[in-house]
């Protein structure tokens, strides 16, 4: 399904000291120090542990694919889908039924990432302490039957409080992914893995025009078109949920499709990310480290930055494309070539990671359209359609950078408590971006709402500056690190070197871990 290949420069790494190093041969690090993977391997027999070395890590790569993908990218569609109905319902006759005035409407888009956000902070504990897989099938559920609630809506404040629930539950899906996905694959092979669930957004896009076309098409006696659109969507994702915590596995140790060889054998593949799995042990020196360290602060920024525009364009594309002129139902079509757009620079982005590296370089060359969209969206003359659309639709490739984002922020932390709470605050970082994103569009700018238009030129053009900075940082602390260090290779099997991969160090306390850009 997915290309294989050899280990990737970018994974190899230096073994120094430091504070946290593991005792010499025959002797053990605190249990709280060690991964489960690290205890699962040495609780193996001997025998299953020898077969492993035969696997064909190739055919492995293509089983788990098959088996823990696709219901992640349908788990991610359904999150782009059930999120911005909203967008759909608009030019479905939503706030007139409702009675929306003013910036009532961009308020109930900000609700969501409001709320999306405050729940990031339980998130980052519950993803450590709670099986990962079946939290994200919880909350998935959850948000379906938040979805399907929405056609009870009768007034601006059931409106709100209905995204509000959306939001909460929604907050678990992007670093639960982020978990999941970084610990079947290296660094290298996770990207386009990454890359194909996260699909899931350009093809929320593409069904989601088709969707609200074909419910403007529906008439009923005592339902709208939205209040049905929103209760079939719930219930999709109410089945979807369910599925994710019947298929998707918590960790490889517990995946039921792996034999015990292609468990070992698999673990010993991802020690060198020197990441973990999983350690339930809450350590609040992680939270300190989480704190001083530079590059997530640099790496939430740049997720701020970046998400302002895809929240202006998943909230408002539809808005913006019917200000054009066209008809409801036209303009949800003519929203689906966004999806096309997403998906290719997301793919492009994903597979160009594995084979080349260079992830910054990757996130600039996505904002340059951006920019360019951006401009036409702003300058363009108003009576020039073909400009105005060619601009929405260039906006989207910002969308793959946000993927790079999240995948860079799986391969560059580690230790478990610092993980579960980095991806949240990345993911927390996603909301503000697009709670400030839909406050651009104010009603006293309409129809052409050029502020707001302005405002995604100037941040994807400040993002690219920062994933530049995030670069030279990366560089300088790799550097730092070798001056401390013997630079060695740590794909052998010394048992000090195995143990020392499972321990549970963030990336700053172990020396040997080295960053990738």
């Amino acid at each position: 399904m997915y290309p294989s290949g050899k280990t990737q420069p970018e994974e190899k790494v230096v073994n120094g000291s430091d504070d946290y190093s593991p005792s010499p041969p025959g002797s053990s690090a605190p249990q709280k120090e060690l991964d489960q993977a690290y205890k699962y391997i040495q609780q193996s027999d001997g025998a299953v542990e020898d077969n492993a070395a035969a696997i064909d890590l190739k055919r492995l790569r293509r089983k788990i694919d098959w088996w823990i993908v696709p219901i992640m990218f349908l788990a991610y569609t359904m999150q782009f889908i059930d999120k911005v109905l909203l967008n759909y319902a608009a030019v479905m006759g939503l706030n007139k039924d409702l009675k929306l005035t003013g910036n009532e409407f961009a308020n109930a888009g900000s609700a969501f990432f409001i709320a999306y956000l405050i729940a990031e902070i339980p998130n980052a504990y519950f993803l450590q302490q709670l099986p990962v897989a079946k939290w994200l099938g919880a909350n998935v559920f959850l948000w379906g039957v938040a979805t399907a609630c929405t056609a009870a809506s009768h007034n601006y404040s059931t409106l709100l409080a209905a995204r509000i629930f959306l939001g909460i539950f929604e907050a678990a899906i992007s670093p639960s992914l982020m978990l999941i996905s970084s610990q079947y694959y290296t660094k290298s092979e996770a990207a386009p893995r990454f890359s194909i669930w996260y699909c899931g957004l350009g093809l929320g896009q593409i069904i989601g025009g088709a969707v609200s076309y074909g419910f403007q098409k529906t008439t009923h006696a005592s339902l709208a078109g939205w209040k049905i659109m929103f209760i079939v969507l719930g219930m999709v994702t109410i089945l979807i949920g369910l599925a994710i915590i019947v298929i998707l596995p918590d960790t490889p140790m517990k995946a039921r499709f792996l034999s015990e060889t292609e468990k070992v054998a698999l673990l010993k593949h991802v020690s060198v990310n020197q990441t973990g799995i999983t350690n339930k042990t809450f350590k609040f020196r992680h939270i300190l480290d989480v704190i001083m360290d530079v590059q997530l602060w640099l790496m939430t920024i740049l997720t701020i930055l970046i998400s302002i525009s895809s929240g202006v364009i998943t909230t408002f594309s539809a808005t913006l494309i019917k200000n054009f002129g066209f008809s409801s139902p036209v303009s949800a079509l003519l929203n689906m070539p966004s999806g096309i757009v997403s998906i290719a620079s997301t793919l492009i982005v994903g597979f160009g990671i594995r084979y080349a590296g260079n992830r910054w370089a990757w996130i600039v060359a996505c904002c340059i359209p951006g920019i360019l969209g951006g401009a036409l969206m702003s300058f363009a003359p108003a009576k020039n359609h073909a400009a105005l659309l060619a601009g929405i639709y260039l906006v989207n490739s910002v969308v793959a950078t946000l993927i790079v984002i999240y995948q860079w922020t799986a391969s560059n932390v580690a230790g478990q408590t610092k993980r579960t709470i980095s991806v949240a605050l990345v993911s927390g970082a996603f909301s503000v971006g697009n709670i400030v994103g839909p406050q651009t569009f104010q009603a006293k700018d309409a129809p052409q709402y050029i502020p707001a238009k302005i405002t995604v030129v100037a941040t994807q053009a400040a993002g690219a500056v920062v994933a530049v900075v995030l670069f030279f940082y990366y560089v300088w602390a790799n550097k730092r690190k070798d001056a401390a260090g013997i630079r060695a290779d740590l794909e052998g099997n010394d048992t000090v070197d195995e143990q020392h991969r499972w321990t549970d160090l963030t990336d700053k306390e172990n020396k040997s871990f080295r960053y990738v850009y």
